[in-house]
């Protein structure tokens, strides 16, 4: 990938190719895309080509939304937007004859369209970078793998033809194997029976430039972490969503499902997409860094921030309960979000505390440099691109209005024997909040997208309330 690419020098680096991939991301962070001739793409490099509004239009699984998303109404006869390519955002895909690869922003009559995340994130980073500063992002994320079956199962003749939702047809969820049974975190064996799988992931993003930190297995059966390189917030929402495209293409060749629900069984722990964020100068130099430890900080936990830092971090956890629904957008996601499953559940932070919903690390636990919050409370099917977006936003909120910590690290809270405000535990209340017209949400995004995500979201509701359940039908086929 190359930061200075140019329309002009598409020609040379397309010389021994015939077609390029394209894709944007809809608003659950999934990649949409098609393949086009090299004489097409080279005719709308810079001017973009028509994408059909309806993937803002439509749900996961191509339902049109049954509330009213006025970013792609029905109405519209879901026209086309403008799919404009980041050149700078070029790849070529190793899994797939290494074709030359580009995401691109969706622009209607010259204007960025809200639902965008890629869109929604170079603003905020457009932002900072006015004030001389950028953000710094490093994502984590959890995820369980299946042993993919045919439709007719786990049969010798059926593993030539997975296909995973034709079993999911006739079978419930829970006859699904994971690769490996238990759970055995940083494991040093555990990843021998499917190490080609698990070493082709790690070989293949460092190819398709979305480098991984840190790789091992974490909690739950057949569960990994990769733990992303750092880079800036904008190339890192990338890379998330670009890592489980990664895993699911490689997953296909070893007859393996990598997946990201943030909660696939019950019982067991979620899957978790850690979010760690830093604001830096234009010269790298680490904002939230304190050059001594201050000793009348508030509380002892926040002596290593800076006076910037403690403001970002006020901005976030003030923040918290009416931004929910971009760390957790799915019916499933707060079903990770109970006590004792290592995921947090209310408004607190603390240092070095893998308990708290962020996370500070500071001298002395870390070097200057590596200053940082982590936020604890995205799963893994977080979208990469909102959810940075609203940190940023957030915390940035925080130091325009030079806001002061308002909530005790969960340290101080221990000594007084007082418990944190609770977070919203369902879709339903988190969509409440952030939809309020009072919610900060408002205040830190377009109110476009506001009115767009809580459309979206309120269909995924709307399904929800109407599916019966394995667990319903057991409980209640007998009993009423």
């Amino acid at each position: 990938m190359s930061s200075t690419i140019t329309a002009e020098d598409l020609p040379n680096i397309f010389a021994n190719d015939i077609k390029v991939k394209v894709a944007g991301i809809d608003c659950d962070g999934i990649l949409r895309g098609k393949v086009m001739s090299k004489e097409k793409f080279l005719g709308i490099a810079t001017k973009g080509f028509g994408f059909s509004s309806a993937v803002f239009g439509w749900d996961m699984q191509d339902m049109l939304y049954t509330t009213n998303p006025k970013i792609a109404p029905a109405e519209s006869g879901y026209v086309d937007f403008i799919a404009v390519p980041d050149l700078n955002s070029f790849r070529r895909i190793p899994w797939e004859d290494n074709i030359p690869f580009f995401l691109v922003r969706f622009v209607q009559d010259g204007s960025p369209v809200s639902a965008d995340g890629r869109n929604m994130l170079k603003s905020i980073c457009d932002k900072l970078a006015a004030a001389n500063c950028k953000g710094m992002a490093g994502v984590e994320l959890e995820f369980m793998n299946f042993q993919t079956p045919s439709q007719d199962g786990y049969t010798p003749a059926g593993s030539q033809n997975p296909d995973l939702c034709a079993f999911l047809d006739k079978n419930a969820p829970g006859a699904l194997r994971p690769i490996t049974g238990g759970s055995f975190s940083y494991s040093a064996t555990r990843t021998v029976p499917y190490k080609k799988y698990f070493y082709d992931i790690f070989d293949t993003c460092a190819e398709f430039n979305c480098d991984i930190e840190g790789w091992h297995t974490e909690g739950g059966p057949g569960v990994y972490e990769a733990a992303l390189k750092v880079c800036d917030a904008a190339d890192m929402a990338d890379k998330a969503a670009l890592f489980k495209l990664v895993a699911k293409s490689i997953g296909i060749e070893h007859n393996i499902t990598p997946c990201f629900m943030a909660k696939p069984i019950q019982g067991e722990p979620g899957s978790s997409g850690h979010i760690h964020v830093s604001l830096c100068d234009l010269d790298g130099q680490n904002l939230f860094a304190r050059e001594t430890q201050d000793p009348n900080a508030p509380w002892a936990d926040a002596a290593g921030l800076s006076d910037l830092g403690r403001q970002f971090l006020a901005g976030i956890l003030e923040a918290l309960p009416d931004i929910m629904p971009l760390f957790a957008p799915t019916i499933n996601s707060y079903k990770r979000l109970v006590e004792n499953f290592w995921a947090p559940v209310n408004i607190s932070w603390g240092l070095e505390d893998r308990m708290a919903s962020i996370r500070i690390i500071t001298p002395p636990v870390c070097k200057p440099g590596a200053t940082r919050f982590e936020v604890r409370i995205p799963g893994a099917d977080l979208h990469p691109h909102y959810a940075l977006s609203v940190i940023l936003a957030a915390g940035w909120r925080g130091v325009q209005k030079k806001m002061q910590i308002k909530v005790p690290p969960v340290s101080a809270m221990k000594e007084t024997n007082t418990h944190p405000a609770l977070l919203p535990n369902t879709l339903e209340e988190a969509l409440k909040r952030f939809n309020a017209k009072d919610s900060v949400a408002r205040e830190i995004l377009d109110g476009e997208f506001v009115d767009f995500f809580t459309a979206t979201r309120e269909h995924e509701l709307r399904l929800w309330r109407e599916a019966v359940t394995d667990w319903e039908f057991k409980r209640y086929i007998e009993t009423v």
